[in-house]
């Protein structure tokens, strides 16, 4: 426990000294530095955890804060250790991706306060016992991350989302406390440890509390229909912010949901329907809408709410197993959805990182303008392609073994003699494999056409200005590439080294599962692990082959069937590329068109651009914000600037509170 503080003690002292630092770069070293040292703190701590030494501390702060528990148990300890990784390695990319904004003049004093202030208050999150001091740092991460977000300030677009997220929060937090109320008012204490006693005096409570813990952390951590916020603000933050938000920070929402189920024990099997059926929907529908994106960044947005559905179906299976008496069911549903957590935060963090890599050197994130980037920049090509082989779910990768345990998970639970439970299963297994493989339709579409190739030409870009662009994108400096080779080191050991993995999540679902075995799942993980590396040596026989074998053959352009003559303009484009799946499920979206038809032959300015829209944020959100402002319209003229106004209104209120008080007396 002593590390735990230290690393939060440094965090905070390294990102308020940077203020004491005039030199833009130095300050930025600082806080990396207190980042890196502050996570080897805490992820030791958090290890002596998990060899068996939960952590319990109490802190006297004074006042309402007296006798404030913190607490590390096996849950909060796993959440500690990637939560410390995935935020050094986003601070250390930080110092290549702001550099330029550096060279502009720009002050990053903010920022570096905010980014370790960020790390921080989520380790607080995860650590902290104490229901009042919960939402105090809950509102701290809430208000870090806002001010990180709205980095590029001068941009409308950026305040737009920054706005957007924080009304989110706020509606998310208001769930939070009426679920601490009721537990605080029914356990007569602020204290975690006393919230587990209620649901064994009255079982009646758990459903209520769990709906209240879901929507409100549900919020944070994107499920369908609380997921808008998201797609907004990930693509206005600065890439390493996006990663730390994607990544890590929308985690401390699954951890808030995983901590309420700890009090409850066993959960009915109502709510464990609900929450399957809310991460299948969430999962479909983040992917569905990630195929459409055009921006890099968007789309991995909404593929965070599809990793979300899937991290979401694996929690509910292991809260039906529990809920049916299935420690198998349970245990291995839990441990798909944890290992998830950790494996999403690893290869989402990586694309997002690649994402800012290509922003940094072709100023867009716009699909269809890129292309041929794996000339370019092939290291980072490479490393986005690995990326996306493991959101996809693919073998010899982290993402496969999480989404293999929750299949087999899915496979265990139709042996469970109940029908609504065998047509749950099977709905699950369908989803989930169909998520999967529009997980692979989407990265094609994103890998292929933004780093295969040539660069894509559009009225938005002249081919003078394209060439001129060209000879200015390079391979990103070590800063970039060094992070995310981190990041995917841990994606190929984590998917070579199933069985340690998945042993490494038992340790956390002691929280959740009590005394529980587990039969033939190491067996088929060692299996799993064997053919992964014999698949990976065969790739690399097979490249070393090809290099020995064709070292004297000469190069030359591809040939082109008797016409070379085609130009960017004639490739494939993310829209044409998607455009045959969108259009079999064109209800869901709502379809914007820009569109200047030709009037002559030969016209020369004529362009269609085609967008689709969030059917929830078209048809719900916006009709609800334009109703609300048309009310508080009507309230205008109370606000005139009129001093005489203001007078005459404190006159009227003055005179009928003591109205008011005479009746009343």
């Amino acid at each position: 426990m002593q590390n735990y503080f230290i690393a939060i003690l440094i965090l905070l002292f390294s990102g308020f000294f940077s203020l004491l630092i005039k030199n833009q770069s130095y300050k930025l070293k600082l806080i990396t530095l207190g980042a890196v040292v502050a996570s080897c703190f805490s992820i030791q701590g958090a290890l002596s955890v998990g060899f068996g030494h939960p952590n319990t501390l109490i802190i006297n702060l004074g006042g309402i804060f007296e006798n404030v528990r913190f607490q590390l148990d096996y849950l909060s300890a796993f959440f500690v250790i990637f939560i410390s990784l995935m935020s050094a390695l986003s601070i250390i990319y930080a110092n290549g991706y702001l550099k330029p904004y550096i060279n502009k003049g720009k002050d990053l004093s903010a920022h570096c306060v905010f980014l370790p202030l960020l790390t921080a208050s989520m380790l607080l999150v995860v650590g902290v016992s104490n229901a009042l001091f919960f939402l105090v740092v809950w509102e701290l991460m809430s208000l870090s991350s806002f001010f990180l977000v709205i980095f590029e300030h001068e941009k409308k677009e950026t305040i737009k989302a920054g706005i957007k997220y924080l009304v989110y929060m706020h509606i998310s937090v208001v769930f939070i406390i009426l679920l601490f109320v009721v537990l605080s008012i029914n356990a007569q204490s602020l204290d975690f440890i006393h919230y587990k006693q209620i649901f064994v005096d009255n079982g009646n409570l758990s459903n209520i509390v769990f709906l209240l813990g879901f929507i409100g952390f549900g919020i944070k951590a994107g499920f369908v229909p609380f997921h808008n916020w998201l797609p907004d603000a990930h693509p206005a933050a600065p890439s390493h912010v996006s990663s730390m938000m994607s990544g890590v920070m929308i985690k401390t929402g699954i951890y808030g949901i995983l901590r309420v189920l700890s009090f409850i024990g066993v959960p009915g099997v109502e709510i464990g329907y609900f929450v399957l059926i809310i991460s299948i929907i969430s999962g479909l529908w983040g992917v569905l809408y990630a195929i459409c994106q055009h921006d890099l960044k968007k789309l991995l947005a909404y593929h965070s709410i599809e990793n979300i559905g899937i991290i979401g179906i694996g929690i509910a299976l292991g809260m039906l197993g529990l809920a049916y008496n299935n420690q198998t069911v349970a245990v291995l549903g839990f441990a798909g959805g944890l290992l998830h957590i950790l494996n999403h935060s690893i290869f989402k963090e990586l694309l997002f990182l690649a994402a800012g890599a290509v922003y940094s050197k072709t100023h867009t994130r716009n699909i269809e303008l890129l292309g041929g980037l794996i000339k370019k920049m092939p290291y980072t090509s490479i490393l986005f392609l690995i990326g996306a082989v493991a959101i996809c779910g693919l073998p010899p990768f982290n993402g496969f073994i999480s989404e293999f345990l929750i299949y087999f998970s899915m496979l265990k639970g139709l042996m469970i003699e109940n029908l609504s439970m065998f047509l749950a299963m099977l709905l699950a297994i369908c989803a989930l494999g169909l998520i999967g493989t529009m997980a692979i339709l989407c990265f094609t579409k994103a890998f292929g056409i933004a780093f295969l190739g040539e660069r894509r030409c559009s009225s938005e870009l002249a081919l003078s200005k394209r060439a001129e662009l060209d000879n200015e994108i390079e391979e990103v400096s070590p800063w970039f590439i060094f992070p995310m080779v981190i990041l995917a080191f841990l994606i190929l050991i984590i998917g070579l080294f199933p069985t340690q993995s998945f042993i490494g999540v038992l340790i956390p679902i002691n929280t959740l599962v009590a005394d529980f075995e587990i039969d033939n799942i190491f067996s088929i993980l060692q299996t799993i692990a064997t053919i992964g590396a014999i698949l990976i040596l065969a790739i690399v026989v097979l490249y070393m082959l090809k290099k020995s074998l064709y070292k004297k053959v000469d190069k030359a352009p591809t040939w082109g069937c008797g016409y070379n003559k085609a130009t960017p303009r004639m490739q494939y484009s993310a829209t044409s590329y998607a455009s045959v799946f969108i259009k079999t499920l064109m209800p869901l979206f709502k379809r914007v068109v820009d569109v200047k038809k030709p009037k002559v032959i030969f016209q020369k300015d004529a362009h269609f651009h085609m967008h689709l829209e969030d059917v929830e944020e078209a048809y719900f959100i916006h009709p609800m914000i334009k109703s609300i402002e048309k009310f508080f319209a009507k309230f205008e003229r109370i606000q005139n600037g009129n001093i005489q106004s203001y007078i005459l209104y404190g006159l009227i209120f003055l005179l009928l509170s003591i109205i008011a008080v005479v009746i009343l007396g």
